[in-house]
C-alpha cells in the first residue's frame, strides 16, 4: 500500500480517504436511479407506455448484475485502483449515450452499459473492507454503504430538480460530468492495491460461481439480500406511478424530493456496522427483515395517505439497509483472499433480486394497482425473514450434529 494510506501510523483507514470512497460509491450507484422520478417524463418524450418506461429501471438493475458477475471479480486479478478508475471513466461515457438517446432502445442500451460499469462502486466497497482493520471493518463498511444509500436516495431528488430546470436529459449530463471528476479523484488519492488470485479470467469466473456452491453461508445470505432488495425495488418502482397518478398528482421534482423522506435509511448502515463489530449481526438481520415486513402495512395505507406512506418508506429503508449491512459483514469475513469474488457472487444475487422485484412490479401494477404492489412487497419481505430463520435452523442442526458426533468419536478412540 502507498504512503498515503500508511500516514496515520496506527494502521487505521484515514478519514479523508474513507469519505472519498463513501462518496464514490454513492455517486456510482446514483446513476442507476436517475430515471425513477422521471419515468412519466421519459415515457412522454420517447413515446413509451408506463410498463415500457419501467423497463429502464429493470435494465439498470440487469446491467448492474452483469457487471457484478463479469467485472467485479477482476479486483482479485488486477490492480484495484486502476480497475476502479477505468470503470468510473467508462460509466461517464455511457451516461452520455443515455443523455443523447432519441428512442427507447437507445436509452435502454445506454442504461445497461452505464449500469454495467457502475459496479466500480462494488470494487470500492471491498477495497475499503480490505484496507480496514478487522476490528473496525463493520464501521468502515457501514460508512461506505452510508454513502451508497445517500447516493441512491438523493439521486431521485437531484434528477427531479434537474429535470425541472432543463428536462430529463440534464440529469444524465450532470451525472456524466461528476463520474468523470470522480475517476480523476480516485486516480489521485486511492492507494495501489493488488491481491492477485493467480487465475485466468475464465477460471476467476468459475471460482466466483464455485463460491456459491462451496459456501453455504454465502448462499443463505445472498438469498436473504435478494429478497430484501426485491421488496425494496417494488416500492421505488411503483412509487413514481402512484405519486404522479390521480391520487397525488405530483411533479417530477416533487417526486424526486420524496427521496429525502427515506434518507434516514442511510443512518441504518452506519449503526448496523457498529453493532456488527460488537457481535450482534444475527439480531440485526432478524430485526431488519421483520421491520421490512411490518413496513408494508403503512405503505399499503399510503395509497391514500401521505403520512402513512412516509412512515412506511422510512421504516422500509431503515430495515433494508440494516439487512444489507449485516449480510455484508457476514460474507466479507468468509474468504478474505477472495473478497472481490465473494462480493461479486453476493451482490449479483442481491441485484438479481432487485431486477426481479422491479419486473414483477410492472406486471402487478398493471393488474392490481397499489394494493397488489403492497401485497407483493410484503410477500418478498416475508421471504427474507423465512430465509434468515432457515439459515439459523440449519446452523443449529449442524452444531447439534457436531456435538452428538464428538462424544461418539471420543468413545471409539478411547
Amino acid at each position: 500500500m502507498t504512503k498515503t494510506f500508511m500516514d496515520r501510523g496506527d494502521g487505521r483507514l484515514p478519514r479523508g480517504l474513507l469519505l472519498l470512497m463513501s462518496a464514490a460509491t454513492g455517486l456510482a450507484v446514483a446513476g442507476n436511479y436517475l430515471a425513477h422520478p422521471l419515468l412519466d417524463l421519459i415515457g412522454g418524450e420517447l413515446g413509451l407506455s408506463p410498463s415500457l418506461a419501467a423497463l429502464v429501471v429493470t435494465a439498470a438493475q440487469l446491467g448492474y448484475g452483469l457487471g457484478l458477475i463479469l467485472l467485479v471479480p477482476l479486483g482479485d486479478l488486477v490492480e484495484r485502483r486502476r480497475l476502479a478508475v477505468m470503470l468510473y471513466a467508462a460509466t461517464s461515457v455511457f451516461l452520455l449515450v443515455s443523455a443523447t438517446a432519441t428512442s427507447g432502445a437507445a436509452l435502454l442500451a445506454g442504461t445497461v452499459l452505464a449500469a454495467l460499469t457502475s459496479v466500480g462502486a462494488q470494487v470500492v466497497v471491498p477495497f475499503a473492507a480490505t484496507l480496514a482493520r478487522p476490528a473496525e471493518r463493520g464501521r468502515v463498511v457501514g460508512t461506505v454503504m452510508t454513502g451508497l444509500v445517500l447516493g441512491l436516495l438523493l439521486a431521485r431528488t437531484a434528477s427531479g430538480a434537474l429535470a425541472d430546470l432543463g428536462g430529463w436529459r440534464t440529469a444524465y449530463w450532470v451525472q456524466a460530468g461528476l463520474m468523470a471528476l470522480m475517476a480523476v479523484l480516485l486516480r489521485v488519492f486511492l492507494p495501489r492495491l493488488r491481491t492477485s488470485a493467480g487465475l485466468s479470467y475464465p477460471a476467476l469466473l468459475r471460482s466466483t460461481i464455485g463460491l456459491l456452491r462451496s459456501e453455504p453461508v454465502l448462499r443463505w445470505r445472498a438469498g436473504i439480500a435478494a429478497m430484501a432488495l426485491a421488496s425494496f425495488s417494488v416500492l421505488w418502482t411503483a412509487l413514481t406511478f402512484l405519486l404522479a397518478g390521480p391520487a397525488y398528482g405530483w411533479t417530477e421534482s416533487a417526486i424526486g424530493l420524496f427521496g429525502l423522506a427515506a434518507a434516514a435509511g442511510a443512518l441504518a448502515a452506519s449503526v448496523a456496522g457498529r453493532l456488527a463489530d460488537r457481535g450482534h449481526v444475527q439480531k440485526i438481520t432478524a430485526a431488519g427483515a421483520a421491520l421490512m415486513l411490518a413496513s408494508w402495512l403503512p405503505i399499503g395505507l399510503g395509497g391514500r395517505s401521505l403520512l402513512w406512506l412516509v412512515v412506511g418508506v422510512v421504516v422500509l429503508d431503515l430495515a433494508q439497509q440494516a439487512v444489507l449491512n449485516s449480510n455484508q459483514n457476514v460474507v466479507y469475513a468468509l474468504r478474505p483472499e477472495a473478497r472481490n469474488r465473494v462480493n461479486s457472487a453476493f451482490m449479483t444475487s442481491y441485484f438479481a433480486g432487485g431486477a426481479a422485484g422491479s419486473a414483477l412490479t410492472s406486471l402487478v401494477w398493471a393488474h392490481a394497482g397499489w394494493s397488489g404492489v403492497s401485497v407483493l412487497g410484503a410477500v418478498l419481505s416475508a421471504g427474507a425473514l423465512a430465509l434468515w430463520a432457515g439459515e439459523r435452523l440449519t446452523v443449529r442442526r449442524s452444531r447439534n450434529s457436531s456435538a452428538h458426533s464428538a462424544p461418539a468419536a471420543a468413545a471409539v478412540t478411547g
